[in-house]
């Protein structure tokens, strides 16, 4: 049987959604990152499709979001998406290692992945974890620093305009490209990672996954460890058919 257990590992409160017969025992893990203004519960359907399959699914909350939430304006959420991206990362490692201390992990099989947001900071976290074995990028950017500013010209043309100073974006994007794969598309490494995207999406532009995707082709001996999915007119919602594909894609790489 499937259960879901909730936890707090250590400031983050999260779900694990696992076989209950194999909770005690080491397994291949996948850590899944829930979209802007979601929250870890929505992303149990794809958790409970990979239990099925042998593997312990972790769904954390991200910081401001779900049971971390507080009580801040939709602007002031808005300034502080890129810190949560960082925060994400951080909370990767400490996902890590907590299930490491617990001996929850088999052969250090980690996979990551995360739908617009958590896709977002799939792609960072690649850039700083090598120990990552494989993973998912549902209609998130690679291109970190300019979904960046794309974000910062739409804030500045919209009513209110923005509440930093020229000095302080530049800042921002100096610190974006550390973690930005797109300039450092050689630290994939050749681990195995997977792109789903709508074409129709006006949130996050489908051409930063899908150029990024051609320009990371060449620097793989395998091609089967770099998949590209699209969905004609499809907008910024995760179709049945991309978890369907998810589940596939971890089921054979990880």
């Amino acid at each position: 049987m499937i259960s879901v257990f909730k936890e707090k590992w250590r400031e983050i409160p999260l779900l694990v959604v696992v076989d209950s017969q194999k909770s005690d025992q080491p397994l291949p893990v996948l850590t899944y990152f829930h979209g802007y203004t979601s929250a870890k519960e929505h992303n149990l359907p794809l958790a409970y499709l990979l239990a099925e399959k042998g593997y312990r699914v972790v769904l954390p909350d991200c910081m401001l979001h779900g049971e971390r939430s507080e009580d801040i304006s939709a602007d002031e959420m808005n300034l502080q998406f890129f810190n949560i991206v960082g925060q994400n990362i951080k909370d990767v490692k400490t996902i890590k290692d907590t299930l490491e201390d617990k001996q929850l992990l088999l052969d250090g099989r980690l996979g990551l992945a995360g739908t617009s947001m958590g896709g977002i900071t799939t792609a960072a976290a690649l850039t700083q974890y090598p120990w990552i074995k494989a993973s998912a990028i549902l209609m998130g950017s690679p291109k970190i620093t300019s979904y960046a500013e794309a974000l910062v010209e739409q804030m500045k043309k919209a009513e209110g305009g923005i509440a930093m100073t020229e000095a302080e974006i530049e800042q921002i994007f100096q610190q974006l490209s550390n973690i930005d794969l797109s300039k450092q598309i050689d630290k994939l490494h050749g681990r195995p990672i997977f792109f789903w995207h709508g074409e129709a999406d006006a949130v996050v532009p489908f051409d930063h996954s899908y150029s990024f995707y051609n320009e990371a082709v060449p620097y793989y001996k395998n091609p089967e460890s770099i998949r590209f999915l699209r969905e004609v007119g499809r907008g910024h919602k995760v179709s049945r058919f991309a978890i369907l594909e998810t589940v596939n894609w971890f089921e054979m790489q990880l």
